[in-house]
């Protein structure tokens, strides 16, 4: 158990936290939401000790065990990818060096005998001799192979390390884990392990993510931090989210009937129960959600921007034909004879375990290169809009939001300008900002205004929900499932691409896969569980 009494912290006049007092308990594992910065990644590390706060206290039970994420990708340079893993348990790790000291000394004597027997009998405690067995199954469920076990972790990708760095914090079952962003940089197999991982896991969870299927499968509890305060909740992030839209309409709808807001309550509370998809959560949320009042539930001052797609005229019967596109990169090839049709309708994902892979068939589709051999070719009637990953250089630029989104208007009146700003979460003084100075974050909004403006019946998105809040994923989200076009895009956001792709196509070292169906349809068939490990040369998948 962790907890927090009357904590606070502010910077100058900006208060994050006032008088927060929480609980996290055992077997319960907590998704830590908020707006872009509210505090999540500063109230964890409160909880770790690594900020102080301005008042209050944190409480660890001294015989505890506190794991953490960490950030630093270069503390471990120097050490093999095992060794790495095995030091997140501080402890076992110091003990295992102890020993080893002590039985290297060439003076072995009575005294080196008894500290030996006693490391000894505290490392079969810890059953230190499963150490490296269950480090390496915690690599390898992680996607790193055993071959690079004993790698240095400075001869590592960054991706790679990232997943060094998270099985480091999972190993040696911690009393209480806390988790910034674990599934950045992992791919579908990957972040499937750890679901499963932390859904069995029976102590407490403290976790930050963007990713909402993430937080809907592994979540018991919601932890909103709202108006400096941390509210917990009952239930996954879509419980949550959803709840908060019922509880915003329930107070604006004053002429209904406390009885008749009741029973929506109760109606809203069943469906949810019934839905949920995991036993040990469904029970966890069943007994509390039975508790929840009307004033249980409250709305949020969440602000969610205003994203919807329309098309200037509908396409004909010809989108888009590929013919054996094929592109080689540095470091060998990056797709090969890769043909396809696009038809009406037609959203579909493109996924693939290089992503480079994917962001260099978008270029060469959109003009920006050109293919080592084969060729396309986009229908008469089609006008497309693009999301490019990098987009650094729309943003190179001293012009305001204001004009810098008027380049890309028919429209050019500056209330019109404003007005559209504001739905994308740009208001007042905003709209007159530096267009270079802008977040990641909103950099992404102001590509998707410019995409809006430009009306086009083929959208293609390269990984647009890198950089965006949790309330932003959802409005882009919603906006591309309503969307009447057609669609290609590439997400490492699992429950955005199953909600909005219709059909999947993987670029594997081997060729295409190609298959109409839902995301989560085609990562639980077995079949093509068989074909993508035969394409990409392996036994099976992670």
């Amino acid at each position: 158990m962790i907890s927090t009494s009357n904590v606070s912290l502010g910077y100058g006049k900006r208060t994050l936290f006032e008088d927060v007092t929480i609980k996290f308990t055992p077997g319960n594992c907590y998704g830590l939401i908020g707006a872009n910065g509210a505090g999540k990644s500063t109230f964890l590390k409160i909880l770790s000790g690594e900020i102080d706060p301005n008042t209050g206290t944190v409480d660890i039970p001294s015989k505890m065990r506190l794991a953490v994420l960490k950030q630093n990708h270069y503390e471990y340079d120097e050490f093999p990818v095992l060794q790495t893993v095995i030091m997140g348990h501080k402890r076992l790790w110091d003990i295992m060096n102890e020993k080893d000291a002590i039985y290297a000394k060439e003076d072995f004597n009575e005294d080196d005998g008894m500290r030996a027997s006693e490391l000894e009998a505290e490392f079969a405690d810890m059953e230190g001799w499963n150490a490296e067995y269950e480090a390496g199954e915690l690599l390898s469920g992680l996607g790193i192979q055993p071959d690079m076990h004993y790698t240095l972790m400075k001869d590592l990708g960054g991706n790679e390390k990232i997943r060094v760095l998270l099985a480091q914090a999972l190993f040696g079952n911690p009393d209480i884990l806390l988790l910034d962003e674990p599934t950045n940089h992992l791919d579908a197999e990957s972040i499937m392990w750890l679901e499963n991982f932390l859904d069995n896991f029976q102590n407490t969870v403290i976790v930050v993510s963007h990713d909402r299927h993430f937080l809907d499968a592994v979540c018991t509890h919601v932890a909103d931090i709202d108006y400096g305060k941390i509210q917990l909740y009952a239930g996954n992030y879509s419980f949550w989210y959803e709840s908060s839209q019922l509880a915003t309409k329930q107070r604006t709808d004053a002429n209904r009937k406390t009885e008749d807001k009741r029973k929506e309550l109760q109606a809203f509370i069943a469906r949810f129960s019934a839905n949920a998809s995991k036993s040990k959560q469904a029970t966890s949320r069943a007994k509390l959600l039975e508790k929840l009042t009307l004033e249980d539930i409250r709305p949020s001052s969440r602000k969610y921007p205003y994203i919807q797609f329309k098309q200037e005229r509908e396409a004909g019967n010809q989108l888009l034909q590929v013919d054996n596109l094929t592109k080689n990169g540095e470091d060998g090839i990056l797709f090969k004879d890769v043909t396809f049709t696009v038809d009406k309708k037609d959203k579909i994902a493109l996924i693939s375990r290089n992503d480079l892979a994917a962001t260099t068939f978008f270029k060469i589709i959109m003009g920006e290169a050109t293919p080592d051999k084969g060729e396309y070719k986009w229908g008469t009637t089609i006008s497309t809009a693009y999301f490019p990953k990098d987009n650094n250089e729309f943003f190179d630029t001293d012009l305001t939001l204001v004009d810098w989104l008027r380049q890309f208007s028919v429209e050019k009146d500056e209330s019109f300008i404003r007005g559209f700003l504001g739905r994308m979460l740009f208001s007042g003084e905003e709209s007159l900002k530096k267009a270079r100075v802008l977040s990641g974050g909103e950099k992404v909004r102001c590509m998707l205004s410019r995409m809006m403006l430009q009306s086009g019946n083929m959208l293609v998105l390269d990984e647009p929900t890198n950089h965006l809040d949790l309330e932003s994923i959802t409005a882009l989200n919603n906006g591309l499932k309503d969307f009447q076009g057609s669609l290609l895009f590439s997400s490492h956001d699992l429950q955005f691409v199953d909600t909005v792709a219709n059909r999947i196509i993987e670029i594997t070292p081997s060729g295409i896969i190609d298959k109409r169906m839902t995301y989560d349809e085609y990562l639980t068939n077995d079949d093509i569980k068989a074909l993508r490990a035969q394409m990409y040369g392996v036994n099976s998948l992670v």
